[in-house]
């Protein structure tokens, strides 16, 4: 089969861009012919069909004026569509699976899968369909679902995008721009949900019909990887710093109490010099800065717990499927997606989202674990990693969906 994957990035900034990249890698190890069509950018891993990437746009290290005329192509872009056309006409794909389009690819390429008659999917990564900003958080931070029924403009009242009026707007406009002359229905045959959470809140909006199937992400080479029962000697967050992951709560919870455990925490972000400074005085938590490959799996595997400390309505976190992949238990919000992958007691400790009191009684739970209460947990993650994660049975289950969309 010869699949098409389209993403805004080719290179591994979020969790979608990886997800995209693995996708593709599992289509071609099986012996499937792998096109990606993205943009052009330094960062870029090579893909043989880059001739056909559209130039790259970034408003965010533009000036103001350049953001203003830049505004357009915002919305719409004429040089994607053309390019989307010509990969199709010189490489003919059976199937197009996207992953994230919006701003950057924009939907214009909608219009060339649709004219070239090729059966098109979406994963649903965030909640762009349902929230204009895609996060379901308002300026505030605080977790919001006024659009999924409602207007969008209430993305503007609320300053949902950076708490910044224009981006706001623009972001509103986009949505509404999208919901008009994109529909869903018109343009994709099957959507993708990663979470039951995700997948519900799609339905809830009234949109989607029966077009949604439910496929969790996977993790790659899980049938090779080894995991470690053993309680290691510090807890360990790791992803993007930013307020909406809950990091300034789990440092509130760490610097609370005299702990002797040690927080490693890996990543990078616009939080990391403002954290820097707090671990500087706090003997007990490292800063690491950004890892990946074999040593952020060695850090994952010799941890005890991982925590996910989020108060936003995360997805299907990525973090929590590599953590029970190794063996490791995991600390998580009750929020969005994170809930019905934790399983409460045995596969790790839910507690209430955005409560500092709540994640540091459930961290001196996780410090008073003895070794053999560990284990069970340990078995019981990569139990519910095997059934739900497991690299194999994602592969079957995408090339159902692949095969009945060709049927």
């Amino acid at each position: 089969m010869k699949v098409l994957q389209i993403n805004n990035c080719h290179y591994q900034r979020g969790g979608a861009d990886i997800v995209y990249l693995n996708t593709g890698k599992l289509l071609e190890d099986h012996g499937h012919q792998v096109f990606y069509f993205s943009q052009n950018s330094p960062q870029n891993i090579y893909a043989s069909t880059s001739n056909y990437f559209v130039n790259e746009t970034n408003y965010f290290r533009s000036s103001f004026f350049e953001k203003v005329f830049s505004i357009p192509r915002f919305f719409y872009s004429f040089e994607a569509k053309n390019k989307i056309s010509k990969l199709i006409n010189d490489l003919q794909p059976d199937v197009a699976h996207i992953h994230l389009y919006k701003a950057n690819l924009t939907p214009s390429i909608l219009q060339g899968l649709r004219k070239h008659k090729i059966p098109t999917i979406i994963t649903l990564h965030d909640y762009g369909f349902i929230c204009p900003h895609n996060s379901m958080l308002d300026g505030k931070m605080n977790i919001c679902n006024r659009c999924v029924k409602g207007s969008a403009l209430n993305c503007i009242i609320h300053k949902c995008n950076r708490n910044n009026l224009m981006l706001s707007a623009v972001s509103s406009l986009e949505f509404i721009f999208q919901k008009t002359f994109f529909p869903f229905e018109k343009y994709f045959q099957r959507i993708i949900a990663v979470s039951k959470f995700g997948q519900k809140m799609h339905n809830e909006s009234g949109h989607f019909c029966r077009k949604i199937d439910h496929l969790y992400n996977y993790y790659p080479n899980f049938e090779i990887t080894i995991p470690n029962d053993k309680k290691g000697e510090y807890f360990l967050y790791f992803g993007r710093l930013s307020s909406e992951k809950g990091i300034q709560n789990l440092f509130l919870a760490w610097i609370s109490k005299n702990r002797s455990s040690i927080l490693k925490v890996v990543g990078s972000g616009e939080m990391f010099d403002e954290l820097n400074l707090i671990a500087k005085n706090n003997p007990n938590i490292e800063m690491l800065g950004f890892k990946s490959g074999n040593e952020l799996d060695t850090l994952i595997r010799n941890a005890s717990f991982i925590i996910v400390p989020s108060i936003c309505n995360e997805n299907n976190p990525l973090t929590i499927i590599e953590a029970y992949a190794n063996g490791k238990p995991v600390i998580g919000s009750n929020t969005g997606g994170i809930p019905e992958i934790i399983v409460n007691g045995k596969t790790g400790l839910l507690f209430e989202m955005n409560s500092v009191n709540d994640l540091s009684e459930k961290i001196d739970f996780a410090e008073k674990v003895n070794d053999i209460d560990y284990t069970k947990l340990s078995k019981n993650a990569r139990e519910f990693a095997e059934e739900n994660f497991a690299e194999e049975k994602h592969y079957n289950s995408l090339m159902s969906i692949y095969n009945n969309l060709l049927k």
